[in-house]
């Protein structure tokens, strides 16, 4: 393990902003990480995994510790079902790829994805009808101040939308160092409820689709829709869809009768937050390097060389806007640091 000083984060994080952590070391084991927490002495910390959900808004005057541990493996087994653990410096969408290669079911839906998988249980990702609370059975992370190893279940995690007890209750107390997963191996129960899935499939004259085939549509579908983080810096979806009260949708359907939403149940609509931007005119829009993007109102893009604070603005103009035209306060998906 190397320490290293004045390093550029540009590389790390997907929306490209080129802040630098006074020390920084890559992880690559557990062993690694305790001797670090060690001579660290309690002294603050920053942990980064695949960089994909977070806007950096200023340099990082401390020890920054990027989670690089890689390694899959099948620790259980049956005629229907499989237990993978995965560790947390995985690509999230290598390692869905791996588990489509292997006929392992659950996961397909949440193809391409960005990030790292230790980082997974932190956002509960999700898309297309899957989340990964569905599939995960455990996670283990280290304890920063006492080094110590711990388990938690599905249910400790506390998985809500977006959300997990590492966001709230535990939140900058714990390292996930590995995620285990139970995965279907056949009678794979597939989701293609929602209808841009079902329209790539139907375009393909696919009518019995395999977990490959919601893979592949997946993918299509979110390149159409999503900019490379390699080619425009953003780091996906930047703010949650928003949850409102049946009064307050009824009001809304009142004056925009063509306003999409997802029933949560009989008080709650879901509406997509891309949906109320671009409502307000902002897809496409561009500040100097900052801006909307052109396909998907819902994603903030890096076009070269926009500082975080920049995004920043972007997104407060957003939240600002709709507030005053929906009444609806957006909430950031992204973290901002």
């Amino acid at each position: 393990m190397k320490i290293e000083y004045n390093k550029s984060l540009k590389k790390y994080n997907t929306f490209g902003i080129d802040v630098v952590a006074a020390e920084f070391a890559a992880i690559t084991s557990e062993s690694e990480l305790d001797t670090v927490l060690l001579k660290n002495n309690k002294n603050p910390l920053f942990i980064l995994s695949g960089g994909s959900n977070m806007l950096l808004t200023k340099n990082l005057d401390m020890l920054v510790l990027h989670i690089a541990i890689k390694g899959i493996i099948v620790i259980e087994e049956s005629d229907k079902y499989v237990s993978v653990s995965v560790n947390a410096g995985e690509n999230w969408h290598d390692f869905v790829q791996y588990c489509i290669k292997n006929n392992y079911g659950g996961l397909e839906n949440l193809s391409l994805i960005p990030g790292y998988v230790g980082s997974a249980p932190i956002q509960n990702i999700g898309a297309y009808g899957v989340e990964l609370k569905d599939t995960m059975i455990s996670c283990e992370a280290i304890n920063i101040n006492t080094r110590k190893k711990h388990t938690f279940s599905n249910k400790d995690c506390k998985f809500g939308y977006r959300n997990s007890i590492f966001k709230n209750d535990v939140k900058g107390e714990y390292i996930i160092t590995k995620v285990t997963f139970k995965l279907t191996k056949k009678e794979h129960t597939l989701n293609t409820s929602y209808g841009a899935i079902e329209n790539a499939l139907a375009d393909k004259g696919i009518t019995h689709p395999t977990i490959k085939d919601i893979s592949e549509a997946v993918i299509a579908i979110r390149k159409s829709k999503l900019p490379d983080p390699s080619q425009i810096g953003n780091s996906g979806s930047f703010f949650k869809n928003p949850v409102v009260d049946g009064k307050h949708f009824a009001s809304l359907q009142k004056t925009y009768p063509d306003i999409p939403f997802y029933k949560i149940d009989e008080e709650h609509i879901k509406i997509p937050a891309g949906w109320l931007i671009e409502q307000s005119g902002f897809k496409g829009k561009r500040w100097g390097d900052a801006g909307v993007h052109e396909k998907q109102a819902l994603v903030l893009v890096n076009y070269n060389n926009a500082s975080g604070n920049e995004i920043l603005d972007v997104s407060k103009r957003i939240l600002t806007e709709i507030k005053e035209k929906f009444d609806i306060l957006l909430e950031t998906e992204v973290n901002i640091i």
